[in-house]
């Protein structure tokens, strides 16, 4: 699909995508059964940084960011930028410019499965980006794709408005549809590990807590004294 721009797309309100951030990729990717992260190649510029926004989608031509100029116009406050190729590409096709003219259209961050470049400025500049590579390998403006349409950035789908999430353990997207039940399900997760966390703070062993023992006795776990016992067993 090329040549397409979608003005209106679905978004999640600020009070929404705020609770997101602090509860953290792994925990929502959990709460959606396992579902919606991004493969492991896409990697945050530096650590620390964690976000939470709608996404405005952009497909691009392997080399060629002319698109994710005109998605700019696209942006409002609060959203993710995410940047899918045709086909395998890790040019770096987004940079200081167009991170400063995206801060200024009140983009929090930027996915991008292909590569970025400015490395230094944007950390300088703190501007999240997750992305395929770092490259200072330049790209053109001369084919158009599409902004606003499903995408698969990384392996993951990406709709337009879809919530994306994006920690130091990677990105998730949260489907719009599904923004809410998930935001529940995975405060209330974070609440049960919080429990856990005091738990094992006072040396209350998991196995105890979860009821493992049992399961694992089924399973044919034995304990011994020493590897000597286990030796001579297996003898006899």
């Amino acid at each position: 699909m090329r040549g397409i721009v979608v003005r209106n797309i679905p978004r999640s309100p600020p009070s929404v995508c705020a609770d997101f951030p602090g509860l953290g990729v792994a925990t929502v990717h959990e709460s959606m059964g396992r579902q919606g992260l991004a493969l492991p190649v896409l990697r945050p510029i530096y650590t620390g940084a964690s976000i939470a926004g709608n996404a405005v989608t952009v497909l691009i031509p392997p080399g060629d960011n002319w698109m994710i100029h005109v998605a700019i116009e696209m942006c409002r406050q609060g959203d993710v930028l995410v940047v899918a190729s045709e086909s395998p590409c890790t040019d770096g096709a987004l940079g200081e410019l167009l991170a400063t003219s995206l801060r200024a259209a009140g983009v929090v961050g930027a996915v991008l499965d292909v590569g970025c470049r400015d490395v230094r400025a944007l950390q300088d500049m703190q501007f999240p980006v997750w992305c395929r590579a770092i490259s200072a390998r330049g790209t053109v403006k001369a084919s158009l794709g599409s902004v606003n349409v499903p995408i698969v950035c990384a392996g993951m789908i990406v709709s337009p408005g879809d919530l994306i999430v994006a920690d130091d353990d990677g990105v998730a997207c949260v489907p719009y549809a599904k923004v809410q039940e998930t935001g529940q399900a995975a405060a209330q997760r974070k609440t049960r590990e919080d429990v856990s966390r005091e738990q094992m703070t006072e040396k209350k062993l998991s196995l105890d807590r979860l009821g493992m023992r049992p399961k694992l006795a089924a399973a044919g776990l034995r304990y011994v004294d020493n590897l000597a016992d286990v030796m001579d067993q297996s003898e006899k």
